[in-house]
């Protein structure tokens, strides 16, 4: 059996990386033209045009891969019933089982593959373009950061703990500051502020109505400071640092989020939205093995017309799947659902639904 895996994973392999290659072209042509007002409007320089689409190829092919696992899967199962191999195997006793068998371990390789690949280049270009779109696309950006934070935490190490109440981008302005330094067990000194402000000469913070309170390790006060004065200080971090506060979770990938999410945790902030994302970035790489398994039953079921049945249902169930991602997305983004259940609720009802299809397909 082994020239019989070699044979079909060629066809699929063939097919697969074509698909893959039309998707991905048809969706930069397709956001090009979305876009293409928007750079010449704002007078884009071409090499950024450029650098723009060279940062979105990972993301396109992360949402190419579920549909091109799908193209392949159905044109190269449906080759096998349309030439009559498929009624040639079934005589010599192969299983539809076996044959599904080395498309399922592809489709555990490619899962694997797509969620390295989100998690290493997909959020990495995210970050990028996402840059890029705010620097030169000022009108209109797709992705703008906010201009008001609320409720920042910063961890700059171990020791040093930073809360901001509001802080506004543009103007460098910050409310309601608290930094706390901490050696193993106990407090060192707490900075308290209403106010500061950036001041880009100095390169140093413009407090405003502080207190500084430095402790000895028993917890006793040992030094306290309190002006409603204007003083520079060094804080330890730039308004760089919370700009980073307002990347989306788009151009975080899941190990960031993870950390993100126990750093909002620990500091009371409701990490619904940003939990749902995490448990989405697992959920959609077993995205490939579930289409593959809805797949071959598609061809199976009418071998005298396999390949436009299975073609017309595969466009159904690609939109069909996504469009249950995106509705469990929903139910978990407004607390309807638990994230874990809310990401993964398109995987359970088409994996059942693949199983039922490929049990009660003829073997």
């Amino acid at each position: 059996m082994k020239q019989f895996d070699q044979y079909l994973l060629r066809q699929f392999f063939a097919i697969f990386l074509m698909a893959l290659l039309g998707f991905v072209s048809i969706f930069i042509i397709v956001d090009l033209i979305e876009n293409l007002d928007r750079f010449i409007d704002n007078h884009v320089p071409w090499k950024m045009v450029g650098l723009y689409y060279v940062y979105s190829f990972p993301w396109f092919v992360s949402i190419a891969l579920p549909m091109s696992v799908l193209i392949g899967t159905v044109f190269s199962v449906g080759g096998f019933v349309k030439r009559n191999e498929w009624t040639a195997m079934k005589a010599a006793g192969v299983s539809l089982y076996r044959l599904a068998l080395p498309l399922f371990l592809v489709g555990c390789f490619i899962g694997g593959g797509s969620f390295i690949l989100d998690n290493e280049w997909v959020s990495w270009g995210n970050e990028k373009r996402f840059e890029i779109d705010r620097d030169y696309v000022k009108r209109r950006s797709r992705h703008k950061l906010k201009n008001v934070l609320n409720n920042i935490f910063l961890q700059k190490n171990s020791h040093s703990h930073i809360s901001i109440g509001k802080y506004r981008i543009k103007k460098e302005i910050g409310t309601d500051i608290a930094i706390v330094q901490l050696d193993d067990k106990s407090i060192l000194q707490r900075v308290d502020a209403k106010k500061i402000t950036w001041n880009p000469d100095s390169s140093l913070w413009i407090l405003k109505d502080y207190s500084i309170r430095s402790f000895l390790k028993n917890g006793q006060e040992s030094q306290v400071v309190i002006s409603k004065e204007d003083t520079l200080i060094e804080l330890g971090f730039s308004p760089e640092d919370i700009k980073k506060q307002a990347r989306s979770p788009e151009e975080l990938n899941y190990f960031e989020l993870t950390s993100r999410i126990a750093q909002l945790r620990e500091n009371g902030v409701d990490t619904l939205r940003w939990e749902v994302i995490r448990y989405m970035k697992i959920s959609f790489s077993f995205t490939s093995l579930i289409l593959i398994l809805f797949g071959i039953p598609l061809v199976v079921y009418k071998e005298n017309n396999s390949l436009s049945f299975g073609a017309g249902m595969s466009v159904f169930v690609i939109f069909s799947y996504y469009a249950f991602i995106k509705f469990g997305q929903s139910l978990g983004f407004n607390g309807i659902l638990e994230p874990l259940m809310s990401a993964w609720l398109g995987n359970i009802l088409f994996f059942t639904g693949g199983a039922y299809l490929l049990v009660s397909a003829k073997k």
